[in-house]
């Protein structure tokens, strides 16, 4: 058995404990310095879903050292509040997403430390892609550089139809650090991939749609926030199902994709036998049974 194989499974064993909500965050509630990064857990019918809110406006939600700080302290506590079954990940600043690094702070930063910001900053679009539960990048405004990079970690996007995207390092003599090289050629082809980077090329929402690098686009609203509201609506219809079989399937995915069919079905085999000794199974089946919708708890 590889080393993937085993990794997977434990992981999967972690994944299957017990949801029970380990924080209770308040509407809206602040980490930092109580501004750049907000989290607000959604109540009623949306009970379940996390919303983080990017609010730095005037660096258009650029990552700074201290954003990228507090960024990861808000990533620790989702990953352990399991009653957070999908996570939306959004700007509360209309017209920006978010620009990618704060270059007027990176002006300032030695080789050295350019080089290791970087390395942090690939480390927390690494910490959002490992999330366990589901997240969804609401892009109603303009993600270029990391801020594309960031929404590239997450499992679905939603755009808007005019926002402006574009992996656009190389006009800077660099390239896309923080995972855009490795993720935008998965996501769509090799060689695709090296045309948008190679060129810097921007493109809009409906292009991003078009190239499958976005799984809905919508017409932006008076409120500029069209692809939250989208986002929701993919969210709230992934609340109903069983949360550790929407984890499973999510970490059976996501490993898969790394390695040959066969070793992914052996990582599948392992995710699905994770779910057979939950309470949940067996109220699916009560519930198909009985013709009633199923009251997952995550157990």
């Amino acid at each position: 058995m590889s080393m993937l194989i085993k990794g997977a499974s434990q992981w999967a064993r972690q994944l299957t404990r017990p949801l029970v909500a380990s924080r209770n965050f308040a509407a809206a509630a602040p980490y930092g310095d109580g501004s750049e990064v907000l989290v607000e857990r959604l109540d009623g019918p949306r009970q379940g879903i996390s919303v983080i809110g990017l609010n730095r406006p005037a660096a258009k939600n650029s990552f700074s050292r201290g954003m990228v700080e507090t960024f990861n302290d808000v990533l620790e506590d989702i990953k352990k509040d399991n009653g957070s079954r999908v996570v939306v990940l959004r700007s509360l600043s209309p017209g920006i997403f978010c620009a990618g690094a704060d270059l007027k702070e990176r002006k300032g930063m030695s080789p050295e430390e350019a080089t290791e910001f970087v390395k942090e900053l690939r480390g927390l679009l690494i910490a959002i892609e490992q999330l366990p539960m589901p997240v969804i990048a609401a892009v109603d405004g303009a993600a270029l550089g990391g801020g594309l990079e960031m929404a590239l970690a997450c499992d679905i996007r939603t755009a808007a139809s005019d926002t402006k995207m574009g992996l656009v390092e190389t006009r800077l003599a660099i390239i896309p650090g923080a995972g855009g090289t490795q993720r935008l050629p998965r996501i769509l082809s090799p060689a695709l991939a090296k045309e948008l980077i190679f060129t810097a090329r921007v493109f809009n929402g409906a292009e991003a749609k078009d190239l499958g690098l976005v799984n809905h686009v919508v017409e932006q609203n008076e409120s500029k926030d069209a692809a939250y509201q989208q986002a929701l609506k993919l969210a709230e219809e992934i609340l109903p199902n069983g949360p550790v079989g929407v984890r499973m399937a999510k970490l059976a995915i996501d490993k898969g994709m790394q390695v040959d069919l066969a070793t992914g079905y052996s990582i599948e085999e392992i995710c699905y036998s994770q779910v057979i000794p939950t309470k949940d199974r067996l109220e699916g089946l009560a519930a198909f049974a009985e013709k009633r919708k199923p009251v997952y708890k995550g157990e």
